[in-house]
Parts: structure tokens; sequence; C-alpha cells
């Protein structure tokens, strides 16, 4: 008998530290250290009675139940969505949704699935949004709907405390056959622009061409109009000179200088001679003074 009160306080201590250990794992999952990107929202005897975090947050135990709200900016990824254009063209489209959590005890409150609720919501809107552009205009206009997306979405989740930053586009897919005259479209424009290129190149030679020789015959004209203005002068310092020596001569010297030419014209094997009028003019002082001579030598 007194062998088993040993084993008996054996089993009683045993027992109440496993419900030591129990009751203090109950306790640690009210005790919650809260990052600070995460608020929780505690709600006693089920009501939302408030919002506690950043730091360590203590529930009451079996009263307060605490759910955790993430804070930080979020995306939801739309899967590819089948749309028809204005003008009854389907195109496959996917886009992503940002969003982050601006009041936790809204987003808890007004809303029970939120993601679930922000994908009807934008699929919707696109759905509508696409319906009234054409589809070169959708293929153009990523921005335009991504905009009307973004505010669409940003009007509902508001009152659900949620605050939607941006909703973009990643594909947008049109038809095969829309594809394929995309595709010739662009080789088409690609060859137009190598064209006008190779154009625009041959011009600009022309041009660069041309105004070289341009400037070649300025430069040669130039050249001639200068050499012409120096020959110019040359003549007329030359025509200066002579008239300048003309007025020093008088006319006997004159006179010597005809017969000169004279002499030179006679040796010439040329058989006719002809006499200018000038030169009778020079001669007749010669006569008088010839005439003089022989009067005085007859009255001597």
């Amino acid at each position: 008998m007194f062998e088993l009160l040993p084993t008996m306080d054996l089993f009683g201590l045993t027992l109440l530290l496993l419900l030591v250990i129990f009751v203090i794992a109950i306790i640690m999952t009210y005790i919650k250290i809260v990052p600070e990107y995460q608020r929780i929202v505690i709600f006693r005897l089920g009501r939302a009675i408030a919002v506690k975090g950043p730091g360590l947050v203590i529930l009451v135990p079996f009263i307060d139940k605490g759910l955790v709200v993430d804070l930080r900016e979020q995306y939801i990824e739309v899967s590819r969505q089948t749309c028809i254009t204005k003008d009854n063209a389907p195109v496959d489209i996917d886009f992503l949704i940002y969003f982050k959590v601006v009041d936790p005890m809204r987003s808890v409150l007004e809303v029970r699935d939120f993601k679930g609720a922000a994908i009807g919501i934008a699929t919707t809107t696109l759905r509508a949004v696409v319906g009234d552009i054409e589809l070169d205009h959708v293929l153009a206009r990523r921005e335009y709907i991504n905009e009307v997306l973004r505010s669409k979405l940003d009007e509902v989740t508001a009152r659900w405390g949620v605050k939607v930053t941006a909703v973009e586009i990643r594909e947008i897919l049109p038809p095969r056959e829309v594809q394929e005259a995309m595709i010739k479209q662009m080789a088409a424009e690609r060859t137009r622009r190598a064209m006008v290129t190779e154009a625009e190149g041959k011009k600009e030679a022309t041009i660069r061409v041309a105004e070289g020789e341009k400037i070649s015959a300025i430069l040669k004209a130039e050249g001639e109009k200068q050499a012409a203005i120096l020959r110019a002068e040359g003549v007329a310092t030359a025509l200066d000179m002579v008239n300048k020596v003309a007025e020093k001569l008088d006319s006997r010297t004159i006179l010597l200088q005809y017969f000169e030419a004279l002499r030179r014209i006679a040796e010439a094997p040329s058989t006719k001679i002809v006499l200018p009028m000038e030169l009778f003019k020079l001669i007749a002082p010669l006569e008088k003074l010839s005439k003089l001579v022989k009067g005085s030598a007859e009255e001597s």
C-alpha cells in the first residue's frame, strides 16, 4: 500500500504538468504579436470592437477572436477573358488588379470574399468597356482601358475599405486572321519606311552633289573674275605707262619710230606696203627743213 503512493503522486504530477502546459498553450494562442504591415480586428462575443496593432495584442481567452488583415499592396490575377468589340471581333484579355486595404474593419465587415467580388466586377466592367470600342482602338488604347477599369473598381471597393491602386492589361489576343493581317501590315509598313529612307538618302546625296557643284562653279567664276580684273588692271597700267612715255616723245622721235617700223615692213616678203596717212603729216616738217637747208646753201 505504501508502495502505491509514490506511483500515484508521480501520475498526479504528470497530469498536473500536462494541464499546465495545455493552459499555457491556450493562453499563448490569445497573445498575438502583430507586425507593422498587419492589423488584427477583434471580435468579442461576435461583436467587432477594435482594430489593434502593430505590437503585442492580448485577447481574452474564449471570449475574443481576432482576424488578421494584411495592409500591404496585393494583386489579383484575372485569367483570360473573351470580350466582343464594337465591330463584333472577339478578343482575349487577361490583366492584373493591384489593391491595398485602407480600412481593416470595413474590409472584414463589408465584404465576405473581396478577391472574388473584385474579379466579378472587373470582368463585367471589362466586357462593357471593350464592347464600346472597335478592335483597332482596343489594341491601341490599353492605358484608357486600364484607367476605366481602375476607376470603376475603385468606386465599388471604396465602400469595402479597399483601394484599387492600378489595373494592368497583360495581353490582348485578337483573332488569328487579324493577327496575320497585322503581321502583313507591319511588314508592308517596314518596307515603306525602308523605301522612304532610301529615297531620302538619294535626295540628300543629290542635294549635296548639287551644292558641291554650285560651290565649285561659284569659286571658278570668282577666280575668273579676279583674273579678269587683274588682267584689266595690268592692261590699264601698261596703257598708263605708254601714255606717260608718249607724252614725253616729240614728233621727230615718233618719225624715227615710223621709219624703223617701215624698214621692218620693207624687209617682209610682201609685195604691197600700206603707209598710214599720219606718216605724210610727219614728213611735212622734214620737207620744210630740207627746203630751208637747200635755200641757205644757194645763198651762200
